[in-house]
């Protein structure tokens, strides 16, 4: 009877070792998922913080005629040009135009951005090739004195590597920008136009880059 007893104290003691253990696992994983949230939630802020003190787009900086093409191939060209159509903004669309295609008489070029392997893949090149157009755009367009307007419009559907891939030249080369800005919760774009002093405008989504185009073309 006496070691019976010792083997239930022993056993009692062990388990209440075991639920203490537990407690302070729990514990333990409940505050690195806080932490995790914290962190997250800092960063979603620090993007916000960063779009607010950019420039706002002046009323009227872009005119037309004007030329909208895609920046990556995605489908996000389609429902720009749908948006522009809205907007009362008469626009030439041009998936795959080159630098040396632009016209003289072209005043704003409107770049969609956003990648996409299948629509790369449906216009027959890769991203390194529509890279190349890209920056050979962006550049004639600058030498023609044509204003630069790139779109990101897909959020966080249009981020990842082969979209930031495009993100970065174009918005490094253009001279305003409207943004969806559930796509730019690590700054990447807002990053880019405050250190460039770019005037942008950032909206929460899609539908609100209609009233934004309208401003960006004084109507």
């Amino acid at each position: 009877m006496k070691k019976l007893g010792i083997f239930i104290a022993a056993s009692a003691l062990t388990l209440s070792l075991a639920a203490c253990g537990s407690g302070a696992s729990g514990t333990t994983t409940t505050a690195a998922a806080a932490e995790t949230t914290a962190a997250a939630s800092a960063e979603t802020t620090a993007a916000a913080g960063a779009a607010t003190e950019l420039t706002e787009i002046s009323a009227g900086m872009c005119s037309t005629p004007a030329i909208l093409t895609s920046i990556g191939q995605s489908a996000d060209v389609d429902i720009a040009n749908t948006l522009c159509t809205k907007a009362g903004i008469e626009v030439t669309m041009n998936k795959n135009i080159t630098g040396a295609d632009l016209p003289d008489d072209c005043k704003t070029l409107i770049l969609a951005v956003g990648g996409s392997s299948k629509g790369l893949g449906a216009a027959g090149i890769d991203a390194d090739q529509e890279l190349a157009r890209t920056d050979a755009l962006i550049s004639a367009a600058k030498e023609k004195g044509i204003i630069v307007l790139a779109l990101h419009t897909g959020g966080s559907a249009r981020r990842g590597t082969l979209s930031d891939s495009f993100i970065t030249p174009a918005f490094q080369g253009c001279d305003a920008a409207i943004v969806v800005s559930e796509g730019d919760s690590d700054g990447l774009m807002s990053g880019i136009l405050s250190g460039n002093g770019t005037p942008a405008i950032y909206v929460d989504n899609t539908a609100g880059t209609l009233d934004a185009l309208k401003t960006a073309f004084g109507l």
